[in-house]
């Protein structure tokens, strides 16, 4: 190869999809390991920062004095909930989710959290308990909820070993997904918003059609090496899903008002003009033309920052939920318009919960065991699963063993390792499978919580 071609093809490459040997694995297709028919999607909605799940699902029974009382000024009023149920109710700002709740199509699961094994705080204050490493860190905790183990040293995700069991397609994702989609042979194929272009695809048009017709020639060149045909063939699945997945990602309400999809998320206008709306406009887009994204079981990550609330812990949690719950809402009536509401399921997962006792700052700090909600037309919705957590500083919950130490930390009572099992078995995976996905799993008595 001449100087003028190598600096030609380092062009083509650089600043694209194809740079980095993650990106190629991403966008390769590997044989499918697991055969299924139908399709059906998991959409992971991560709140990154540590989610206060205390305040919302909240108990709208007689135990709301007792949140009261401990929340203090953080408290949400009763009368305020957004009532799910004669026991719960949600925070005002997710309102609009209400409705799903009656339908029986959202669920809350209650109390979740990294665990090594079933842990009480009996243990804690033998030192007999076996603890997940780094609790109350941010990154590490994002690591256990996104590995689905008790060690940080994990380097896959759930999500990367549940897709490489499922079939040939990376899990997808929009905004951060840290280490979910994380596999032994592949990586997240990150995408862009509405009306971006998705390099390589938007790099090779006019007058730079020469640097793809130059790749397209060096990907079907049969050579006597392997390893370079290995590669070529890696580089011709890059090339083939970009072109296909970029004329579906630069669909916007601006540049394409037309399509059927704008009319559920309002063109993406007035509640619907944020990140997280965005993101869940993109996935509905995949989900649409999932004949041409190609494979019949998909994982997707949406993510949203800014819940790690030490401080003005009420309005930043209020704003936030009033920008999740309309996308949600938008992003379920798209799956109903496209018929596949019964084959999409959509959860929630954060670094933590918080304390339930309020610092000084008018905030909350970082926890353990959280409350999650599960949506779809799959989802046994309706109801709870798992067990609240005690409301009682010191009490059976509480991680504090020194009274100094009673803050509402929650110890989990359901592991993260039964939350995604749970999911894993619905999108198909058999019994030996879901253990081979999740290797502690075998440590807590029921490996389906029952919620999809």
């Amino acid at each position: 190869m001449d100087m003028k071609r190598r600096s030609l093809l380092r062009g083509a490459l650089s600043g694209t999809a194809l740079t980095a040997v993650g990106g190629l694995q991403a966008l390769y297709s590997t044989t499918a390991n697991a055969q299924a028919t139908g399709y059906k999607a998991l959409v992971c909605v991560a709140l990154y920062g540590g989610n206060d799940g205390a305040n919302m699902v909240v108990p709208r029974d007689g135990r709301h004095a007792q949140y009261a009382a401990t929340r203090g000024a953080l408290a949400i009023p009763q009368a305020s909930l957004a009532a799910i149920g004669p026991l719960y109710g949600l925070h005002p700002s997710l309102a609009p989710l209400a409705p799903m709740w009656t339908q029986g199509k959202l669920a809350a699961v209650l109390n979740v959290g990294p665990l090594a094994r079933p842990t009480t705080r009996a243990q804690l204050v033998a030192k007999t308990a076996q603890l997940p490493d780094n609790l109350f860190s941010h990154s590490d905790q994002q690591n256990l909820w996104e590995s689905a183990g008790s060690s940080v040293l994990g380097r896959t995700g759930w999500g990367g070993r549940l897709a490489e069991a499922l079939g040939p397609d990376p899990v997808f994702a929009f905004g951060g997904s840290g280490r979910i989609g994380i596999g032994a042979t592949r990586s997240t194929l990150a995408l862009p918003g509405p009306g971006s272009d998705f390099a390589p695809a938007g790099y090779f048009g006019g007058p730079n059609a020469q640097r793809r017709a130059m790749l397209d020639t060096l990907a079907t060149r049969t050579r006597s090496n392997h390893l370079l045909n290995a590669f070529a063939g890696i580089q011709r699945t890059a090339l083939t899903r970009s072109t296909t997945l970029a004329p579906i990602l630069k669909i916007s309400p601006t540049n394409t008002p037309a399509e059927v999809l704008n009319t559920h998320f309002n063109n993406l206008q007035g509640a619907l003009d944020t990140s997280i709306a965005e993101q869940l406009y993109q996935v509905a887009k995949m989900i649409a033309n999932r004949s041409t994204v190609g494979g019949n079981r998909h994982v997707f990550v949406v993510s949203q920052d800014g819940y790690d609330t030490h401080n003005d812990h009420l309005a930043r949690q209020g704003d936030l939920f009033a920008e999740l719950a309309p996308a949600l809402v938008a992003f379920r009536n798209a799956m109903q318009a496209l018929g596949v509401d019964n084959d999409v399921t959509t959860f929630t997962l954060s670094d933590f919960g918080r304390t339930l006792k309020p610092n000084s700052s008018g905030g909350t700090d970082h926890g353990w065991g959280n409350h999650h909600l599960v949506m779809g037309g799959a989802v046994q919705g309706g109801q709870t699963y798992g067990t609240y957590p005690s409301l009682n500083l010191g009490g059976t919950d509480d991680y504090g063993v020194q009274s100094w130490e009673y803050q509402g930390r929650w110890i989990p009572t359901l592991s993260v390792d039964q939350y995604m099992a749970t999911l894993a078995a619905w999108m198909g995976l058999n019994a030996s499978q879901v253990s081979a996905l999740l290797p502690n799993l075998s440590n807590f008595g029921s490996s389906n919580l029952g919620f999809v």
